[in-house]
């Protein structure tokens, strides 16, 4: 599968943030009791008591139908809203990038069996950043801590991914001559490869987005970070499970190839790189 579209991860991302039901102003209390009868009700014009909230799937609730509470909830939802839609554009552009040029090297292949290898492909962080949102300083520290807790954390889970035994190439298992030239092995699932994906798993990510953040007053971002990471994840978990690995070229010798008398014999001690995009 190509990577995942923003449009998917954004609405994630979104769901996710709005279960918090954050109301705002945060922690405010009606203060009808505390103060003079009236003098509460008669601060706003009549018009102001009551006023209709963004609807939908809002990001944040209105404390109250007062005209100032739905006033900053519709300000907080269009503000995180552009914020979680530019962020998860970015990442998946970047998704996209290193899906189109990273590559598979160094598989071992013996016979009809491939093993080992590593991936090879583009740091995410940089990729990410570079359209991320950053139009004001908070969103730039949002930014860089989102960009960099996954681009180390792609880094770490990409360096786990080996090839475990698969019979990729049948043809070398018997091949009619001294040495088989380049052959795509035979496609299968992303799902098949030994990984270990811990660091792009949602704990991981949004822990380190905090530590990277390095500010615990930072507006709503405990929130904020979950949800990029709860989308990510669920994205990523789609996207292994849909993904094949194709065009792993391989080739080798075949040291026993002795004809008349052996026509036939088995590659030994070949190699197989995939030429970049065959992550489809």
């Amino acid at each position: 599968m190509p990577a995942p579209p923003a449009a998917m991860m954004q609405q994630l991302a979104r769901l996710q943030f709005s279960s918090f039901a954050i109301k705002v102003p945060v922690e405010w209390s009606n203060p009808s009791g505390k103060v003079p009868s009236g003098h509460y009700q008669d601060a706003f014009e009549p018009p102001e008591h009551v006023t209709v909230p963004d609807l939908g799937l809002p990001l944040f609730l209105p404390a109250s139908p007062n005209k100032y509470h739905t006033d900053t909830q519709k300000d907080m939802n269009k503000k995180f809203g552009a914020f979680i839609d530019g962020i998860c554009t970015s990442i998946c552009s970047a998704w996209s990038t290193w899906q189109s040029t990273a590559t598979l090297v160094g598989v071992m292949i013996n016979g009809p069996v491939a093993a080992g290898g590593s991936v090879v492909g583009p740091p995410l962080g940089p990729l990410i950043l570079s359209s991320a949102p950053k139009t004001t300083p908070m969103e730039a520290k949002f930014s860089n801590a989102i960009a960099n807790a996954i681009g180390t954390g792609w880094l770490s889970y990409q360096n786990t991914i080996k090839v475990p035994g698969l019979p990729w190439y049948p043809a070398f298992a018997a091949f009619p001559g001294p040495v088989a030239p380049p052959m795509p092995n035979v496609p299968m699932p992303f799902m098949a490869l030994v990984q270990v994906p811990v660091s792009v798993s949602k704990a991981a990510l949004k822990g380190q987005m905090i530590g990277l953040l390095g500010d615990p007053k930072a507006q709503h971002h405990k929130e904020l970070f979950d949800a990029i990471a709860d989308a990510f994840e669920k994205c990523f978990n789609l996207w292994k499970g849909t993904t094949l690995v194709t065009n792993v070229l391989g080739m080798g010798p075949i040291p026993t190839f002795a004809p008349p008398f052996v026509p036939v014999g088995p590659v030994l001690g070949g190699v197989g790189n995939m030429t970049p995009g065959g992550f489809v």
